[in-house]
């Protein structure tokens, strides 16, 4: 792609040579929309490039070209002009365009610009087009009438958070920067320890922060947010470094243009080295925020979150999240979808912790940025059932001989994991006493004494991916009402039995659907009476939809200390708020949800996982009776 700072910079300097018998600097800078500074650096970096072939020799101010190897120096001026061939992509010409209009200092023609992009006047137009599309997100625009040309009008600080977002790399790539300026930039680096991410930021937005200013493009007034900064301790060392860059360039850098160079540090991604997060100092403003987040939670979802060792790494992340929605720093995160689809409950948590950031900071979270809040949730979840979960013991009784015995347990291995213990025993060995310490106990032929364990019967063959399956429902078998070890259904079904299931017909709202099921709980002693009453307040603080036609409304319940599930589908969606409802999943949680939280994870996986299947959704609306509701709760193995 034809750049603005380097190849083809050299390229047109070199014709404006081959077109001048001699030049001065300030001609040359005058013409290419560069400083003087940035001339002499090129012309430096020409005669290394034309080492034997030409020579670019100066004499009372004023530069001439002398060529001598005429065919070795044609083949390196082709070689830089190569570049234009890759204007042939809307993305490419749109970089383009929007780096001749920044840098412009009068309108510029279409037709100008065509010729020079060597496409059509068409062409040009239509790249316009969705040029000025993309910008209206960022208050910029291009206006131009016939024959006058096209001017960019915006804020500076827009402009600049267009080009970091979009097209750095497309305007900036081959951008020079000064011998000295590169040494100054390592000792900061050097000194200040920061992660490699961090520093490669910090010099796009030195780049960029230099190359405006010193073409006339000052940032200007910021905001109050901004000039706080000034009075944290990164700010010393940021204003020193660019101080200093100033002073190497012959100018001097108001205090605006190093809070822009500033934003890097204080809005990074929370460093891989710890040791570069603690060197920045934690604004204490967001620790509130961690307690409210985790109230808020508990209020939404009943679960407990500990942060553990990661409570002060949390509050960092937070801080510069904060610091990036604030000032206009775009995060992209390529795990976002990822996110969303395989840690689909971290993600729902995350959304509660964005929405309380956005209530107590006003600032709207990102995608980008709630999906980097639920890998921490992810975290924060997994570590919590690790912590409740006792060491899950299981029995394999086996009849054959010792090297069929290893086989086996090496698959059982395999499919178990670490974090299970795994016991062989002989048949003989296998006594009611013995298989009644287990979890669960696996067998390769029918257990002839009584066992009050749930037990599968396997082969010495296993299937993994169904065992896996089972083994994982039997985690849940003594916290579920009617358990099953089938391999398909989901755990959510050993919760609810035939008197938990309501169809309700046309005509019926959600709020009598709602009731009739909290009234048929407490009539089958299911709930305490003051169940309805709790759940009532609970709906006045906040809905309790949870996306694509589904319902869970949740509230303690001390009738029990099991969690109770009742299911309601609607033959028609009804209103419920802002959104319409199909399905209802009524959960009644245990006063001490604390040894039922990994239960409770299951169950909003599965919620989730029900809530972006389309065709489960489906099924589970046409249910009419119980049956019918189990087999659509009922997945084979994939």
């Amino acid at each position: 792609m034809k750049s603005l700072f380097s190849d083809n910079r050299l390229a047109n300097m070199l014709h404006l040579f081959q077109n001048m018998q001699s030049v001065t600097v300030k001609t040359l800078a005058s013409k290419l929309g560069v400083s003087d500074r940035t001339i002499r650096n090129d012309i430096k970096s020409l005669n290394q490039t034309l080492a034997g072939c030409a020579l670019i020799e100066g004499r009372k101010g004023r530069y001439s070209l002398e060529v001598l190897d005429g065919q070795r120096f044609n083949a390196i001026l082709s070689e830089m002009a190569e570049a234009d061939d890759l204007l042939n992509s809307p993305r490419n010409r749109m970089d383009y365009l929007f780096g001749k209009l920044m840098r412009a200092d009068r309108p510029l023609l279409t037709d100008d610009l065509a010729y020079e992009m060597s496409v059509g006047r068409t062409t040009l137009v239509n790249d316009l087009r969705r040029l000025r599309q993309e910008l209206e997100a960022y208050h910029i625009r291009v206006e131009g009438k016939t024959s006058q040309g096209l001017t960019l009008y915006g804020n500076e600080s827009d402009i600049r958070r267009y080009v970091l977002d979009t097209n750095f790399e497309s305007i900036y790539h081959s951008y020079p920067l000064d011998r000295e300026v590169e040494g100054l930039l390592r000792q900061y680096f050097g000194e200040q320890m920061l992660d490699p991410s961090v520093q490669h930021n910090f010099r796009r937005f030195v780049i960029l922060m230099l190359d405006r200013f010193l073409t006339g493009h000052y940032i200007g007034k910021l905001s109050a947010e901004a000039y706080d900064l000034v009075a944290r301790a990164e700010f010393a060392a940021v204003n020193d470094v660019v101080g200093r860059i100033g002073e190497s360039l012959g100018v001097t850098l108001p205090a605006e243009e190093k809070l822009f160079a500033l934003m890097p540090i204080i809005g990074m991604r929370t460093p891989a080295d710890i040791r570069g997060m603690r060197s920045i100092e934690l604004d204490e403003s967001v620790r509130p925020l961690l307690p409210k987040i985790v109230r808020r939670i508990h209020e939404d979802l009943n679960l407990h979150i500990s942060l553990g060792d990661y409570t002060e790494e949390f509050l960092y992340h937070l801080m510069f999240m904060i610091n990036r929605l604030r000032f206009g720093i775009r995060q992209t995160n390529p795990m976002a979808e990822d996110m969303r689809e395989k840690y689909p409950l971290a993600y729902q948590v995350a959304g509660i912790a964005s929405d309380v950031i956005a209530r107590e900071c006003s600032l709207e979270v990102t995608e980008d940025e709630q999906a980097y809040l639920a890998t921490y949730f992810g975290v924060f979840l997994t570590e919590s059932q690790l912590r409740m979960e006792r060491r899950f013991r299981i029995a394999a009784v086996y009849t054959t001989g010792r090297v069929t015995a290893r086989l086996l347990e090496m698959q059982l291995q395999r499919i178990v994991g670490g974090g299970t213990e795994l016991t062989t025993l002989p048949e003989q060995e296998a006594t009611t006493e013995n298989l009644d310490e287990f979890d669960l106990v696996l067998t390769t032929v029918e257990l002839k004494q009584g066992c009050h364990r749930p037990v599968i019967q396997i082969s010495e063959i296993v299937r993994e991916q169904e065992l896996r399956r089972m083994i994982d429902r039997a985690r849940y078998y003594d916290q579920v009402n009617t358990p099953t070890l089938d391999g398909g259904s989901f755990v959510m079904t050993g919760l609810f039995g035939e008197e938990q299931f309501f169809r309700f017909e046309p005509g019926v709202t959600y709020e009598q659907g709602l009731r009739c099921m909290v009234s048929k709980l407490g009539e089958d002693g299911l709930v305490d009476g003051g169940f309805a009453e709790r759940l009532d307040r609970r709906v006045e603080q906040g809905s309790m939809t949870f996306g694509n036609a589904i319902a869970l409304p949740h509230v303690i319940q001390y009738a029990s200390d099991h969690i109770v599930l009742a299911v309601g589908v609607f033959a028609r969606p009804v209103r419920y708020g802002s959104d319409e409802v199909s399905i209802v999943f009524l959960l009644g949680l245990p006063e001490h949800i604390e040894e039922n939280d990994y239960l409770l994870i299951r169950v909003y996986d599965e919620v989730i996982a029900i809530s972006q299947n389309d065709e489960l959704r489906e099924r589970i609306v046409a249910a009419r009776d119980y049956q019918q509701l189990r087999r659509a709760l009922f997945r084979h193995a994939e």
